[in-house]
C-alpha cells in the first residue's frame, strides 16, 4: 500500500518590516507554478492581513470573525446556541476559503482581544490542522515572533523559513525566534532567509549563528514599486530578486530541485 504524503507545511516568521510578506508570496507564486497538479494553501495569520494584499485577494470572512461569532454568543448567555454556532465552525472555515487561479487562500484575521476562550481558540486550531492536511503544500505568513503560529494556527509544521534582513537587531529577532520555536513548535527543518542585503559583498558582514542560511536576497526596486502599487506579487518575472531568492530557499530546503525554473 502506497504510503500517503505528508502536507509540506511552511511558516515564515521574522522582525516586522524585513519583507516576510513579500517573501511568503513569492514561495506561493512558486510552488503554484511548479506544481499546477497540487493543491496548494496560502494562510495569512498576520493581522495586518497584508498576504492578500501581495495575492491581489480581496480578503472575506476570517477565521477570528469566526471565533467572534461564538465567543459573543456565549457572552450573551446563548449556550446552546453556541455550542450549535461552534458546531458549525469547521464548516464555516472551509467556506472561508477562497479559491485562487492555481491555490487556496484563508486569513487567521486581527489578534484575539477580550472574550479569548481556550476551548474555542483550541477548536479552531484543530479544524485548520484538518483543513490544512486538505492540501499538499501550506505556506504560512506569520505575526513577527512564532508564538502566534503556535498558538492560534498550528503547533507543527514541516518548514520553519526565519527572514531577517542585513541588521543586527533582525539578526536577534530570528536567533530570538529560534530559540522559542525549539521548545514550542514541532518542525522538521529551520533556516534563515537574508533579505534586502545591499549589495553582493554585504553577506560576508552577516553572522547569523547556527542558523543556516538558506538564501542571500539583494534589495530588489522592482518589488518596491509593485509593494508601492499593490500589485500581485503573481506578476513578478523569475527574475526578480525575491522570486529568484524564495526559489533558492525552497530547493536548499529540499521542497523543489535545485536549478529548477519556477
Amino acid at each position: 500500500m502506497k504510503e500517503e504524503q505528508k502536507t509540506t507545511m511552511i511558516a515564515v516568521a521574522g522582525k516586522g518590516g524585513v519583507g516576510k510578506t513579500s517573501i511568503a508570496a513569492a514561495m506561493v507564486k512558486i510552488l503554484t507554478k511548479r506544481f499546477p497538479g497540487k493543491r496548494i494553501l496560502a494562510i495569512d495569520a498576520d493581522p495586518a492581513v497584508g498576504l492578500a494584499t501581495a495575492l491581489g485577494i480581496e480578503e472575506g470572512k476570517t477565521i477570528d470573525d469566526i471565533r467572534m461569532e461564538v465567543v459573543e454568543t456565549v457572552e450573551d448567555g446563548q449556550t446552546k446556541a453556541a455550542i450549535e454556532l461552534l458546531g458549525e465552525a469547521k464548516y464555516q472555515i472551509y467556506d472561508a476559503v477562497s479559491e485562487q487561479n492555481g491555490f487556496a487562500f484563508i486569513a487567521v484575521g486581527r489578534p484575539e482581544s477580550a472574550g479569548c476562550y481556550c476551548k474555542i481558540n483550541s477548536y479552531l486550531k484543530d479544524v485548520i490542522q484538518m483543513l490544512s492536511e486538505n492540501f499538499d503544500y501550506v505556506v504560512i505568513d506569520g505575526e513577527a515572533g512564532i508564538e502566534q503560529i503556535n498558538r492560534r494556527v498550528m503547533e507543527k509544521v514541516t518548514h520553519l523559513v526565519l527572514i531577517t534582513d542585513a541588521s543586527r537587531k533582525g539578526i536577534q529577532v530570528v536567533q530570538t525566534i529560534k530559540g522559542v520555536a525549539d521548545r514550542l513548535v514541532m518542525y522538521d527543518k529551520m533556516g534563515v532567509i537574508v533579505n534586502r542585503i545591499p549589495g553582493p559583498e554585504a553577506k560576508n558582514l552577516v553572522d547569523t549563528g547556527v542558523l543556516p542560511v538558506l538564501a542571500y536576497i539583494q534589495s530588489d526596486d522592482q518589488l518596491a514599486k509593485f509593494d508601492l502599487l499593490g500589485e500581485n506579487v503573481f506578476f513578478l518575472p523569475d527574475e526578480a530578486e525575491i522570486v529568484r531568492g524564495a526559489a533558492g530557499a525552497l530547493a536548499a530546503l529540499g521542497i523543489i530541485e535545485t536549478g529548477e525554473k519556477q
